[in-house]
């Protein structure tokens, strides 16, 4: 017998614990893909469900983006209007589970009771309801469930208390609310009627909301006749869609503190004392102090970025210099050796030997987000950030930015504004993302002294987080100049609520890193292991007979006859590079980048840094490797020893380093980043112009900073 299969909605504010009861609900058996016809996110899960006779129930949990109410204004709400208000949406939910902050319960029932009136089979959990007593209050839950007409379940999602009993819930025979939160019809009932005879709802409420954002629904779209028939027949009746939202509001919060919130929550201590989030906002908030703290939080990030991850990158490069070694002498040599040794493990090792540092900087950040602080970021940054054309939303895009520009640009849609959105998706790939790191550790490891001023600050973390503060100021000049050139009369407005401070939640962040690591290992991992093999390839052959060429050169003393059997190796080795087809390449563009201190192998970095930026490791790994015997040396120690044949001096130079930096930082060298921005924006001049920007700017920071330190 086949298992039921049933849809549940995970619908709630934001900051109401959503995440972390999608978490306890479906654990590590998660995907992320996008809706059908939208970029917004659509995070599933999947769980196991058991009903009253025993029988197993799959149920898909899909995790909706928070929303204050069902009125959409920005895509990610628009998508959870469709799918809550139109039956003919193949995602329309079985049961939508509304999860409320208990703590605040007036304004978190405002969207249940707009989903009960939907007329779908709703379950209300209570979130944080260890915050209910420590605020000296008291909800009655039977009060409560007889006053909505549903089933209510108090949890606590970050301890997973209360997960079985709302598990039961779901599963339960569950029938939609018969009463009507508020009698909608009177509002307009000649237009609940049409709606309703037109595309066949039961629900007074739903043809409401339908009238409404008619031009949402596909049904319209799809049948333009009707959708021109209910626009002329609002338009007779002079269908004022904004006025009837305010007055439905308004009845709605009346009804909530009259009827509901008044008999249902009982308040103990009236006196009671300052919350301890309040005592320290004030501190984490000042306009002044504020800013200081998340400075110094930065610090110590990066400052353990570089120290806590040292002993576990000698293991991992250890173990690759260890299954080299192991492959080269189990396999005779030839062709299938070379190839998995000095390409495929060459190019993974450069990528995978930083995955301590990319899990450190995804645990601290994943930290300041479950604790609440990340919003207080956004709170304090949101008088700056409107100082430069940006709006205080635009702080969620930028810091996710650390992480990877593509979901950070993907978050704008919250943005209201065109002009800020706009701004926000120019300027935020210029934050430092996690494919950088690979390309900073390394060459700050090479140009850097691994030392400490003042006895306890490492020198190395200090240049890192100086390069995540270089590209956050570019990111704010950039936007304040592209605020003087775009136009626009719309004004956006920010509003966040301020969750309180908690421990954070180490199963969250658990799945946190690993759903990151796997993203960065595996996505990253594919394209790598591509170009590794597509390089190693046109590093190890060359056009006519080159190579033959050389390898007779060298049989002749006179070339030969002050060097040793291995600097001959090394002089053939450098030689076919130079004259294999990707040699030729970055011959070719050589001319372009030699002001910037740049040789052709870093040339042919830059190009497959196109890709992916983290591809420059592996490339350089697989170039310095392609040819040698003895691979034992790391890609760091090899390009340290690596001489310019023409000054006769190491060619990584401290100038070349910081240049490399300098142009990493502002590059756009991303083509998933331009790709997304031409989704986002459904125009190729945005992604075209965005790509030019960053590419002069990272030409020019570079040629000087080459220049200053030359």
């Amino acid at each position: 017998m086949e298992n039921k299969k049933i849809k549940v909605a995970l619908v709630g504010n934001p900051n109401c614990g959503k995440t972390s009861l999608f978490n306890a609900l479906t654990g590590l058996n998660q995907k992320v893909a996008n809706f059908p016809g939208v970029t917004v996110d659509k995070k599933t899960g999947y769980c196991k469900l058991s009903d009253a006779k025993g029988n197993t129930i799959d149920a898909e949990i899909i995790d909706l983006p928070g929303t204050y109410s069902l009125y959409p204004k920005s895509m990610d709400e628009h998508v959870t209007f469709q799918l809550l208000c139109d039956p003919r949406n193949p995602l329309h939910p079985d049961v939508t589970l509304v999860i409320a902050d208990a703590s605040n319960l007036k304004r978190s029932l405002f969207l249940c009771s707009q989903i009960i009136d939907l007329k779908t089979p709703v379950v209300l959990a209570l979130n944080m309801m260890d915050l209910v007593v420590k605020k000296g209050l008291e909800i009655n839950i039977p009060m409560l469930e007889k006053k909505l007409g549903i089933k209510v379940i108090p949890i606590n999602a970050r301890e997973k208390i209360g997960i079985d009993e709302l598990k039961k819930a779901i599963s339960g025979d569950l029938t939609a609310p018969r009463a009507d939160f508020i009698n909608i019809r009177s509002f307009a009932p000649e237009v609940v009627d049409l709606i309703q005879k037109t595309i066949h709802v039961n629900s007074d409420y739903v043809a409401f909301q339908i009238a409404n954002n008619y031009e949402l629904i596909p049904f319209f779209n799809q049948n333009p006749q009707k959708k021109e028939v209910i626009k002329s027949f609002l338009d007779e009746h002079k269908f004022n869609s904004s006025s009837l939202q305010a007055t439905e509001t308004l009845e709605r919060y009346k009804i909530l503190a009259e009827k509901v919130i008044k008999d249902v929550v009982i308040q103990k201590d009236i006196q009671q004392k300052k919350q301890f989030t309040s005592k320290l906002d004030r501190l984490l908030t000042h306009k002044v102090f504020g800013y200081v703290f998340f400075l110094l939080i930065l610090f110590l990030i990066f400052q353990a970025v570089f120290a806590w991850s040292t002993l576990p990158m000698e293991w991992v490069q250890k173990g690759f210099q260890k299954l080299s070694e192991v492959t080269q002498n189990a396999l005779p040599p030839g062709f299938v050796n070379d190839l998995l040794v000095n390409g495929i493990f060459a190019g993974l090792s450069g990528i995978v030997v930083f995955i301590p540092q990319i899990a450190i900087l995804f645990t601290f950040i994943a930290i300041l987000e479950d604790t609440g602080y990340m919003a207080r970021v956004s709170f304090i940054m949101d008088k700056l950030l409107r100082k430069f054309g940006l709006n205080g939303k635009s702080i969620i895009p930028l810091v996710s930015g650390v992480a990877c520009a593509v979901p950070a640009i993907m978050s704008t849609r919250t943005i209201q504004s065109w002009k800020e959105r706009t701004i926000t998706i120019l300027v935020t790939p210029l934050m430092s993302c996690s494919a950088r790191i690979p390309v900073y550790t390394l060459l700050i490891s090479m140009v850097v002294p691994n030392r400490y001023v003042l006895y306890s600050i490492n020198l190395q973390g200090l240049v890192l987080m100086a390069l995540y503060l270089i590209g956050f100021l570019t990111a704010l000049f950039a936007a304040f100049l592209l605020s003087l050139v775009l136009k626009a009369k719309e004004r956006g407005y920010y509003i966040m609520e301020m969750p309180v401070y908690r421990m954070p939640r180490w199963s969250n962040i658990g799945i946190t890193i690993i759903e990151k690591v796997k993203i960065f290992l595996f996505d990253a991992g594919k394209v790598i292991i591509a170009i590794s093999i597509v390089l190693w390839f046109l590093a190890s052959f060359g056009p006519g007979d080159r190579f033959k060429n050389i390898e007779h050169k060298y049989s002749k003393t006179e070339f030969t006859k002050n060097l040793t059997s291995q600097e001959i190796k090394r002089h053939i080795q450098s030689e076919k590079i130079a004259a294999s087809y990707a040699g030729s390449f970055g011959r070719l563009i050589e001319p372009v980048i030699k002001p910037l201190g740049f040789d052709w192998k870093i040339g042919i970095a830059l190009i497959t840094s196109f890709a992916a930026r983290e591809a420059f490791v592996g490339t350089m790994a697989t170039i310095y490797s392609v040819g040698e015997e003895d691979s034992h040396e790391s890609i760091k120690e090899k390009m340290m020893a690596d001489i310019n044949p023409q000054t006769l001096k190491p060619t990584y130079t401290v100038a070349v380093g910081y240049s490399l930096m300098i142009f990493y930082a502002f590059a756009m060298q991303c083509m998933s980043t331009l790709a997304v921005v031409y989704r986002e924006t459904k125009s190729w001049k945005i992604p075209v112009f965005q790509f030019a920007y960053m590419g002069v700017l990272a030409y020019i920071a570079s040629f000087v900073i080459y220049h200053i330190f030359k």
